[in-house]
């Protein structure tokens, strides 16, 4: 037999799940400006991370070398700015690719 207290209390029928707030790592450090010669060296290190499906992970660029958009890597839009200009920055200088193979 089941008792009704082993059970878990769930949560009403028409509640919407609240998201965790995602904070800016650039305001977390107070940066005013990005690096472009920095992020590359950051996102060609991180370039060695795996995720779960065992393909390469970088932070803020997608395996095809697109810029990931903020509402999914959690930058502000004062730094999604220069970030997205720090990144075609490296791409011009050949330090970061424009397309991935």
């Amino acid at each position: 037999m089941l008792n009704k207290e082993s059970k878990a209390p769930k949560a009403p029928a028409g509640a919407k799940r609240v998201a965790k707030k995602k904070v800016c790592p650039f305001c977390v450090s107070k940066a005013t400006e990005i690096n472009y010669i920095q992020l590359a060296k950051e996102i060609q290190e991180s370039g060695n991370r795996y995720d779960k499906s065992g393909e390469k992970r970088t932070r803020y660029i997608t395996e095809k070398g697109k810029i990931i958009p903020r509402r999914m890597s959690g930058v502000c839009l004062h730094h999604q700015h220069l970030l997205a200009v720090a990144i075609k920055r490296g791409r011009v200088m050949a330090l970061l690719p424009f397309k991935n193979d």
